[in-house]
């Protein structure tokens, strides 16, 4: 059976928000699923920032991550390995990936060239599920992932603005969201 790979990231922020090449991956949240949206597994790590390891207030506020959660934690280019090792038993049934919107994709982007790490997922494609879900319910125009699950009958399960909570939660929507 194909799986899909849901992946929700956190990062460095504050209030009004930070342009993407300022930010930076202080959570990754994956959640491998079947096409029906059945987990068949997940990964989760903190990652230490490099370049603003100090989080913002805000930024804590809106995570819940705590500044000892990314102090414990390793860098990207560590995580990344071990996301990496996780993943590969799973390539061969993998058909994509898919985060809700573009910037997952973007931030990762941005982060493995900065840390110059290469990854599997470069290498499938990539679905943006908030627009999916818009064309797929002929909707006017995208919506957030909370309007999301409310329109499907679903209430979100679990802390916003955690990335596997939010990858979790996200993956309940692909089958809303894939051809049929």
């Amino acid at each position: 059976m194909p799986h899909w790979l849901v992946i929700d990231l956190e990062a460095t922020t504050d209030e009004g928000g930070w342009p993407l090449h300022e930010m930076e991956i202080i959570e990754i949240g994956a959640s491998l699923v079947t096409a029906d949206g059945r987990e068949v597994d997940h990964f989760q790590r903190f990652v230490k920032p490099a370049r603003r390891p100090v989080l913002t207030d805000f930024c804590c506020e809106l995570t819940h991550i705590r500044q000892a959660d990314v102090d414990r934690a390793a860098p990207l280019a560590s995580v990344w390995l071990q996301f990496e090792r996780w993943l590969l038993p799973h390539q061969p049934r993998l058909v994509g990936w898919a985060s809700w919107g573009e910037y997952d994709r973007r931030q990762l982007e941005q982060d493995w060239q900065q840390n110059q790490l290469s990854s599997h997922l470069s290498t499938i494609a990539h679905m943006n599920l908030k627009r999916r879900f818009a064309e797929a319910r002929r909707l006017p125009r995208s919506i957030g992932l909370v309007s999301a699950l409310q329109l499907a009958g679903l209430q979100f399960v679990g802390q916003q603005h955690r990335a596997l909570t939010d990858a979790r939660n996200t993956a309940r929507l692909l089958p809303l969201a894939l051809p049929t």
